[in-house]
């Protein structure tokens, strides 16, 4: 766009709105919409609001103005269980959860817009938890207009890619879980049980309802037999108070034994080095170490939400989350609001 003076405005388009201010008449309005073609008889009522000049595009058929890109880049971002605003604001269109759950990223493909250097994709990270109606991402031009072949490469990077879409929300379907909490000591009531009142208020958190829970023995096949039991009456299976790093542990070595399929024992997160993630015929399957009972936040947290949104954890995963999976031990943790898992 470039700035003309009004006289020589005649016949352009106006790359902005201008608007009229009349305290005394207490007016406050658009008197000139983006995008008008100046005629004539505007001159002066565009010099009465003070404008002795005003910027138009300068070949308005190759660009596109911020307005016009956030609402053809709009339907190529709203994916599953999101929906966006109707009309852009200022040249932004934001994006919203639909439904209670996990948001998902594509991240390569929101890197690579944000790369063309002129459009704004800013979401909130991937895997966050999200409400109904939160708000988790935006997107507008920076400038006021752009070149047609920027929003072109940014439709093309949109378009490619998996038919999940750039921005999704999983909804929270797994509702149901058991809990086994393992230990002779907490069997026998030496030891009070401060496992499940632990899950359960984390499960709560999510929707999730306990279906059945069980205190047993440092016992393989008892362990084993549960696992089978239980598994097959919920959405998926937490195992806690005897998972550690002893030789005696007959936490893993029962699951094992119950089919799951461990990703490896253990993951690179701390706290939380212990918390191992299994799959049992495709039911997630965990076992919870103590750290659980110390922190407000461990690998069993950042894990957990992926399990109520039948959300797969890779082992691959597991590798790349040591990057950000050391948590700052704050002196008042503020987790989920803070860079642990991130």
């Amino acid at each position: 766009m470039r700035k003309v003076k009004v006289e020589e405005a005649v016949g352009l388009m106006a790359a902005h709105d201008m608007t009229e201010v009349n305290v005394e008449k207490n007016i406050k309005r658009v008197a000139f919409r983006k995008r008008t073609i100046i005629r004539q008889s505007d001159i002066e009522k565009l010099k009465s609001l003070g404008r002795e000049h005003i910027f138009v595009f300068d070949d308005h058929e190759n660009e596109v103005h911020e307005d016009e890109a956030a609402l053809e880049i709009a339907p190529l971002l709203t994916g599953r269980n999101l929906t966006c605003d109707p009309e852009p604001r200022e040249g932004k269109i934001s994006f919203y959860a639909a439904v209670e759950g996990l948001f998902k990223v594509d991240v390569d493909r929101v890197v690579a817009v944000n790369r063309l250097r002129v459009p704004s994709l800013p979401t909130l990270h991937n895997n966050s938890v999200v409400a109904k109606g939160k708000q988790v991402a935006a997107f507008r031009i920076i400038p006021l207009t752009c070149a047609r072949k920027v929003i072109d490469d940014c439709r093309e990077i949109l378009a490619n890619g998996d038919c999940e879409g750039v921005l999704t929300v999983k909804p929270f379907v797994y509702r149901r879980a058991a809990l086994i909490v393992t230990g002779n000591e907490v069997y026998s009531g030496r030891i009070k049980d401060r496992f499940t009142g632990v899950v359960e208020k984390k499960l709560l958190s999510l929707g999730v309802e306990l279906v059945n829970r069980a205190i047993l023995p440092d016992d393989r096949e008892t362990i084993k037999e549960r696992i089978a039991e239980f598994a097959a009456g919920a959405d998926f299976l937490i195992l806690t108070g005897g998972t550690s790093v002893d030789p005696d542990d007959a936490t893993r070595g029962a699951m094992r034994s119950a089919g799951v399929e461990l990703l490896q024992e253990g993951n690179p997160i701390q706290p939380g080095n212990n918390f191992t993630i299994g799959y049992l015929e495709g039911k997630p399957v965990c076992a919870v170490p103590a750290a659980a009972l110390f922190f407000k936040a461990t690998a069993f947290d950042i894990f957990l939400p992926r399990f109520v949104a039948n959300d797969p954890v890779s082992a691959d995963e597991l590798a790349e989350m040591a990057v950000g999976g050391l948590c700052h031990f704050c002196e008042i943790c503020h987790y989920p609001i803070c860079p642990f898992g991130r």
